[in-house]
């Protein structure tokens, strides 16, 4: 799996022997990026990773310069992998934490500007994510949840849905606080 942007491009991430997940693909990871960078300046964000996987949306946002990537991710063996792919690329701002996902959101006092979560498609409180994220506290105002999820999950009809987009069988839905629109970053 490569990075797809920024400064380490095209660079080559470790993953798992027995990877257990389903890694956002290259083409959907790079459309996400296209999309953001039209959004925030990437070298201004903190960003949480949900779920983290193979830790690839991390990367993305450390390789184009964000300033702190917090990732949470439950299995031993991708975290394993996610610290030595860390290490191989010697990039500092990457902090994982292994914990499920409901324990970090009830404990976590950091606020970030970007909250991605990609679940494991057969999780069974899926839909209440956008809810916990948005009680927890951790996003800033104006700050963005995005959510990776099978296209049979609809979040249309949540508070603070802003936009769905597909690629292929990735779907991507977006939410912020309404109210943040009208907050300028220029």
């Amino acid at each position: 799996m490569r990075i797809t942007g920024g400064k380490y491009r095209g660079r080559v991430l470790r993953l798992p022997v027995n990877l257990n997940g389903r890694p956002t693909t290259d083409f959907a990871r790079e459309a996400l990026f296209d999309i953001l960078s039209n959004r925030v300046d990437f070298e201004n964000v903190e960003v949480l990773d949900l779920f983290s996987g193979t830790g690839s949306i991390s990367f993305e946002f450390a390789s184009r310069g964000a300033k702190a990537v917090h990732l949470v991710e439950l299995n031993r063996n991708n975290i394993n992998i996610i610290r030595q792919n860390i290490h191989h690329f010697n990039i500092n701002i990457i902090k994982p934490v292994r914990l499920d996902v409901r324990d970090f959101l009830k404990i976590c006092s950091y606020r970030y500007d970007i909250v991605f979560a990609d679940p494991p498609y057969d999780l069974t409180w899926l839909g209440e994510i956008p809810g916990m994220v948005f009680s927890s506290g951790i996003l800033k105002k104006g700050g963005f949840l995005i959510i990776e999820h099978p296209g049979r999950i609809k979040f249309e009809n949540e508070p603070f849905f802003i936009e769905h987009r597909r690629y292929g069988k990735v779907n991507f839905s977006f939410f912020r606080e309404s109210n943040a629109q009208t907050d300028s970053h220029h």
